[in-house]
């Protein structure tokens, strides 16, 4: 794959306009409040519950975590901690690829071997792609659509998806910040492609992310995706609306993707941010990862605490950095986590 899309120079300043609705910042507290009030009214207040795993490593503590998401539906987590560490711990919460899951715990563990607390958050209906697996279901249906998870939900945001996975996020956050032993003020986002775009709406719901870490992004600036790239999963949008031709359907798709687009949330963000992107990524192109990069804390209210920082790979595509990025990640995380507000 050539570099396929803008000189690096526009994509420095690639600004698009996208249609946002009146009531994305309404729909989003409603979704995010119904959410927690489904948790509290669970048994237990919905408290994330934690069973310790003995795994056979020393160094570390694992635990099976299921706290309440979406709808109060329980999503599963790893937490991983330095089993030696004292004092209340930052914290890293991890968000997984495109129809992955949390995996096995030994597969974590380079975020507790650097000191830090690390939950990985399972994604509801993924996990049988690729890697470990997962072990949460989506309990919830959807109307007709194109295999994968791009469509599932389309004909209204009420019912897609990414609603769900979303507000999984910002309560896999609420879930670490209850947990003893971490400070709820130095928790920190993190993922890649998907994981990287719930980062980014994660770091625009809650205003008090310590950092946010979005690798290579999905789910950012949808029609400029659709537009200059036929791969997956985009591809499955295209796929719909070549089934689906009505004018009609096409609105309702891109009314539906309004209210989910990654641009949005990152006008609203305004944490520390770590972006990386790769100038030959047909997956998650590069215009679509610096629409969101350059829209970061542009929001009215929204100034960011210091300008979005990215790292770029001109040869690579949507592997991004691969391994290059951990110890990236971990001089980011001691630049914002070192210390907690409280001394």
């Amino acid at each position: 794959m050539a570099q396929f899309d803008m000189p690096r120079a526009e994509l420095e300043r690639y600004a698009p306009e996208i249609d946002e609705p009146d009531d994305f910042d309404d729909f989003w507290a409603r979704t995010v409040a119904g959410a927690r009030a489904a948790g509290d009214a669970l048994p237990g207040g919905g408290v994330p519950r934690l069973e310790r795993v003995d795994t056979g490593l020393t160094q570390v503590t694992v635990d099976d975590v299921t706290f309440p998401g979406f709808g109060g539906h329980p999503v599963k987590a790893w937490l991983t901690r330095p089993a030696h560490a004292t004092g209340p711990l930052p914290a890293v919460v991890q968000y997984q690829g495109y129809n992955g899951g949390r995996g096995l715990p030994h597969e974590h563990l380079g975020f507790a071997a650097a000191g830090y607390a690390h939950l990985m958050m399972d994604t509801r209906g993924q996990g049988s792609g690729w890697g470990g697996g997962g072990a949460t279901p989506d309990p919830v249906g959807a109307g007709p659509t194109v295999p994968g998870y791009m469509t599932r939900g389309i004909e209204d945001a009420h019912d897609h998806f990414y609603r769900r996975v979303f507000t999984d996020g910002v309560r896999a956050v609420d879930a670490v910040r209850v947990i003893d032993g971490i400070d709820p003020e130095r928790v920190a986002v993190t993922g890649v492609s998907q994981g990287g775009g719930i980062t980014i709406a994660v770091a625009g719901l809650l205003g008090d992310v310590a950092a946010a870490m979005p690798d290579v992004p999905f789910l950012c600036h949808y029609r400029r995706a659709v537009q200059i790239s036929d791969a997956m999963p985009y591809g499955e949008i295209t796929r719909y609306l070549h089934v689906h031709r009505a004018p009609e359907a096409e609105e309702r798709t891109w009314r539906t993707f309004s209210y989910l687009d990654g641009v949005s949330f990152a006008r609203r963000a305004h944490a520390p941010a770590l972006f990386s992107t790769a100038l030959m990524d047909d997956v998650c192109p590069p215009s679509t990862v610096y629409a969101a990069r350059n829209a970061w804390g542009t929001g009215s209210g929204s100034a960011a605490t210091e300008p979005p920082r990215i790292d770029v790979y001109p040869y690579n595509g949507h592997e991004g950095g691969e391994g290059y990025r951990f110890a990236r990640h971990l001089e980011f995380l001691r630049e914002h986590l070192r210390q907690s507000p409280h001394g």
